[in-house]
């Protein structure tokens, strides 16, 4: 008999793949393996028709026009080609009217990293830091951003402690000064409502493994109108995706994309109400049963399925060892091998040891009530087993 597998609640790593997605991406992975680019037979042309289809599908969910929408691996990828991209278009620092990049402390190292390698170029990098509920001060952004602001960006949505960024309000404050503003919506794409026109970006990150579909594949969005906004290339070597992305285009799972994003709009409203449901009962059992749980995050302006606490007189890396039977991290799933605490809970001003004794639960369309149930009660256990140990208790101080 095969071992039961672990409750998942960990879906802003990843998720599963949606069988209705998969459904959609079966014929691509079978019978219709014909290249995008391939324009001299019919084989080509239906991989061309689905991708185009699933372009146009992909853009209408975001208010965008479907030449703005250029595919990808993923958002990592698509942050690069932002920020790197933008940097390249705009000229060598020193002599491009604009050399500023500002950025939150707070954003995925995704985004973090190319500033610091833009930085090394000679870009001027402003990194702001965040409220202890995790929100950007927007006179500080307002203070940070000039005539030289080349881009800003800042997440839609955070992928450890899952706060909202005000991003109408850092929208108005670029384009007051002409500055572009990209973000990193690989964790909001599908659980809130995004309208690049209502919420003016000017480049958009997704990655649609966080929505149910595949993995692999992501996209950016890049403003082509009001203002037209323009980046160079990162990668060369066949001209696909306008000039901005070379390689073959992986026609499965960009069905597989926009299926994806497509269910993900269609049942936001009713799953966002479900989920916030659930996270408020793990939280109100957890907080109910053990002294020292502190959460992390604004618990207003928060993805539904987040959920990050601190828990004092613990240890999170140990916690998780004693999880049985759950599937949960300590942080973010692409800086898990990085020794420290999360750099995003060290922002909001907690200390190192509370930091490190912290865990993320996300949940996901999955998730039942009766594991909500279950999953409290064995991270009670957990908890009281790790605390009985004889770690030295956490100071309150730096909450």
């Amino acid at each position: 008999m095969a071992p039961r597998r672990p409750i998942y609640l960990d879906h802003h790593a990843t998720t599963p793949l949606d069988p209705r997605v998969l459904e959609a991406m079966d014929p691509w992975l079978r019978d219709d393996f014909g290249n995008a680019a391939s324009r001299t037979h019919a084989y080509g042309w239906r991989a061309r028709a689905a991708v185009e289809s699933a372009r146009e599908r992909i853009a209408s969910a975001l208010g965008a026009a479907p030449r703005e929408i250029v595919f990808t691996s993923g958002a990592t990828e698509s942050n690069n080609l932002a920020l790197l991209g933008a940097a390249r278009a705009a000229g060598r620092p020193g002599k491009a009217l604009r050399d500023g990049i500002v950025t939150v402390a707070t954003e995925h190292r995704a985004v973090l990293d190319p500033c610091k390698a833009l930085e090394a170029d000679g870009y001027r990098v402003t990194r702001l830091g965040v409220d202890p509920q995790g929100r950007v001060d927007l006179d500080a952004l307002a203070a940070a951003v000039d005539a030289r602001t080349l881009l800003v960006s800042v997440m839609w949505a955070n992928n450890e402690i899952g706060v909202i960024q005000d991003l109408a309000a850092v929208a108005l404050t670029c384009r007051e000064h002409g500055a572009w503003l990209h973000s990193d919506a690989a964790q909001a794409a599908g659980k809130v409502a995004i309208d690049v026109d209502r919420v003016p970006v000017d480049l958009l990150s997704l990655s649609f493994h966080k929505l149910y579909g595949p993995k692999g594949i992501g996209a950016l969005y890049v403003r082509s109108r009001n203002p037209h906004v323009r980046i160079a290339p990162i990668l060369f070597g066949g001209g696909h995706e306008a000039g901005l992305r070379p390689g073959t285009l992986p026609v499965a799972l960009i069905v597989g994309a926009a299926s994806a994003l497509d269910l993900a709009v269609s049942e936001m409203a009713s799953e966002a109400l479900r989920l916030s449901a659930l996270r408020d009962r793990l939280q109100e059992r957890l907080q109910a049963e053990l002294p020292g749980v502190l959460r992390n995050g604004d618990p207003v302006h928060c993805l539904p399925g987040n959920l990050n606490l601190s828990f004092e007189g613990a240890e999170g890396e140990r916690l998780v060892t004693d999880l049985e039977g759950l599937a949960v991290s300590t942080g973010s799933a692409c800086t898990s091998e990085e020794p420290g605490p999360s750099h995003v809970l060290a922002a909001l001003g907690r200390s190192g040891p509370l930091a490190r004794a912290s865990l993320r639960f996300g949940l996901g369309r999955s998730t039942t009530e009766a594991e909500i149930e279950t999953a409290a009660l064995r991270v009670i256990e957990a908890v009281c087993r790790n605390r009985a140990e004889g770690l030295p208790a956490q100071p309150v101080s730096g909450h």
